[in-house]
């Protein structure tokens, strides 16, 4: 059975799925906290960028910052209008980013939307790789894209930025002419490149310092951060199996 959101549509059992696994009890939203607390600061303006079902929005608020979120797909958006639509601090935009504004097609996962994408080359690479067997993208969108830019120009230059799009990050930093104080963006091993284009990105903005998590673990990786080259390198020396992280970037 299908729970109903406020505006009568329902939301899918896979949604629900996720609003439990990252909202529930289990959540490690202390965890998640003390890690974003070294990069954001009370008042601070974050971005999230592939909100989903917004627990990094609610560690965000929890933190004391003021969001723009941003989830293309209507049934995510409408569980992140259920949790967290009445805060005044908390801006919804039903888009997706990219490297230019306009509109893009969106590839969804019904059945695990957490890994719905705009990238056709994201949906190729995991195609018989080992852990996504029985992934199916069985849903188009077409979606309104805008640029970090333009979100800077509307709403003020973010202090954070948090990137979750499934191997569209590299086209998200393609739209983002000045970085922020510090940003993350998710890594998969299935598309190693897409993250060497990212830290390229980022190194031709001025960025030099990174460090990562993987996974869900909330936790660093390193004591210190280290360059693009030699996060590059860690990278690619991951098996297979690591699945995922995310790289976080510090200017200045």
């Amino acid at each position: 059975m299908s729970a109903l959101s406020t505006s009568g549509r329902p939301i899918t059992r896979a949604v629900m799925r996720s609003v439990r696994l990252y909202h529930g009890p289990e959540a490690p939203k202390a965890a998640m906290d003390a890690l974003y607390a070294r990069f954001v600061r009370a008042g601070d303006l974050v971005f999230d960028v592939g909100a989903h079902v917004g627990d990094r929005v609610a560690s965000f608020r929890r933190l004391g910052a003021r969001v723009v979120a941003l989830e293309p797909q209507p049934g995510p958006m409408r569980a992140i209008r259920l949790i967290c639509g009445r805060d005044r601090n908390v801006t919804l935009l039903p888009v997706a980013a990219g490297d230019r504004e306009g509109r893009i097609t969106l590839h969804v996962n019904s059945a695990n939307p957490t890994v719905s994408t705009a990238s056709a080359e994201f949906v190729r690479a995991a195609e018989g790789a080992g852990g996504w067997e029985g992934q199916v993208w069985d849903r188009a969108l077409d979606v309104e894209m805008t640029t970090l830019d333009a979100l800077a120009a509307r709403y003020g230059a973010p202090d954070f930025v948090k990137i979750d799009v499934e191997g569209f990050e590299d086209r998200v930093l393609a739209g983002l002419s000045r970085a922020p104080r510090a940003l993350s963006f998710e890594f998969t091993t299935i598309e190693r490149a897409v993250a060497h284009r990212a830290l390229a990105r980022l190194s031709a903005l001025g960025v030099a310092r990174f460090n990562v998590a993987l996974g869900e673990t909330q936790r660093l990786a390193f004591d210190a951060p280290v360059s693009a080259a030699a996060m590059g390198a860690w990278i690619d020396g991951l098996p297979h199996a690591a699945n995922s992280g995310d790289v976080y970037a510090l200017a200045g």
